[in-house]
């Protein structure tokens, strides 16, 4: 039996990032940049006005200028400027040659083709975007495993870049085991309904994984041997639920070894999901979850997901954490770390429930899970304690 933390880490040094692929921008959305993307081309492409206005060379006495023409977005003016000449411009426009400086039309008196102004604020280059402010060609304009958003992709559009290198998306098993739910869905005796081959297909496809392979077997030794041999060979992930424990039909670690797989850990000490099981057959991650609805939930939000974010060349696979004061006083039974449901207010947390692992309404009601390590058994209203958002 390891703790959280040496468990995580052995899932960690597992880890192996999938191999690269090109793909558009438009396609690119949820992936990790798999190198840095640099920029081709500057951005801004030249000196852009940054609002409505006029652009002409600046002076510190020069009030009064000439109209010569316009620039409205997506036209030029090739000539240059005299002293004392200047365009009228617009968002976007590219000022003409030898203009550094826009002042805005909301500060300009205009009578005929002349104008005056009077912004006592204004300095050269006021009001200009210049050439490559942002970016310049050749920089990085994306770190490597960041996450392509949709502000990324903005960015990447308006550097010029219309593709983008990112790792190929894990390829995902999920293999529920056990002869007790319901087929149907007509309640009959002895049986449950079924909920975590659903969650656990909700779960992959909010992280853009969803064409995960969905399989149900008994409990039946040769049945898993096989279920699992064919899985692992096939898939980059393979997640079960139920059959790690140490009860009669808890088969799945047996079955495994007799697999030759190698694994990491089976056991650790945390509440919920104590029997977790980690390794490896062939290619291939397995995580024998157990069979409870709420420790499939809060495994996949701790160990699952950053595995997969991790396969995916992502820099901060992990959920987003910080150190909040807890909103009660907190009792902790046991000599387990507990992952516990949580609701941030007011930059305070406030611990739900405590349910049994077979539970999900506090996690439903949840934006975050609180960490309590195992060396922790008590929290005093006010204390820190660590959280990890869900949302």
């Amino acid at each position: 039996m390891i703790d959280v933390e040496e468990a995580k880490q052995r899932m960690m040094a597992a880890v192996r990032v999938l191999p690269a692929e090109t793909v558009p921008l438009a396609r690119a959305v949820g992936r990790f940049a798999a190198a840095d993307v640099p920029a081709p081309y500057d951005h801004p492409l030249f000196d852009v006005s940054a609002m409505d206005g006029y652009a002409f060379a600046f002076s510190e006495t020069a009030k009064q200028y000439t109209v010569v023409g316009e620039v409205p977005a997506g036209s030029i003016f090739p000539q240059v400027l005299a002293q004392g000449e200047c365009v009228r411009i617009f968002t976007g426009g590219m000022l003409p040659p030898s203009a550094d400086t826009v002042v805005m039309q909301e500060l300009v008196q205009r009578t005929g083709d002349r104008i005056a102004y009077a912004d006592a604020k204004l300095k050269r280059g006021g009001n200009v975007r210049h050439t490559g402010e942002q970016v310049r060609a050749g920089d990085v304009a994306l770190p490597q495993g960041t996450l392509i958003d949709a502000a990324a992709i903005g960015l990447l559009a308006a550097v010029g870049a219309r593709e983008v290198v990112v790792a190929r998306k894990p390829r995902v098993a999920v293999l529920v085991s056990g002869g007790e739910f319901i087929e149907g869905g007509v309640p009959q005796p002895g049986k449950i309904f079924g909920s975590n081959d659903v969650m656990l297909a909700a779960a992959l496809h909010s992280t853009g994984i969803s064409t995960a392979t969905m399989h149900h077997v008994d409990d039946d030794r040769d049945a898993l041997r096989a279920a699992w041999a064919e899985l692992a060979a096939t898939h980059d992930v393979v997640l079960s639920t139920g059959g790690v424990s140490v009860g009669d039909f808890d088969l799945i670690p047996a079955v495994l070894h007799e697999l030759g797989a190698d694994i990491r850990f089976h056991g650790v000490l945390q509440k919920p999901g104590k029997p977790l099981l980690f390794g490896r057959l062939g290619d291939a991650a397995l995580f024998g979850l157990p069979g409870n609805p709420r420790a499939v939930m809060v495994l996949f939000r701790e160990y699952v997901l950053p595995y997969l974010l991790a396969m995916q060349g992502a820099a901060s696979p992990w959920m987003r954490t910080a150190m909040l004061p807890v909103a009660q006083n907190v009792s902790i039974k046991g000599n387990r770390a507990e992952f516990r449901a949580a609701r941030v207010t007011n930059a305070q947390v406030e611990l739900l429930a405590d349910e049994g692992s077979h539970m999900l309404r506090s996690l439903a009601e949840a934006d975050a899970i609180a960490y309590i390590p195992a060396d922790v058994r008590e929290l005093k209203k006010d204390q820190l304690v660590e959280v990890h958002y869900l949302k």
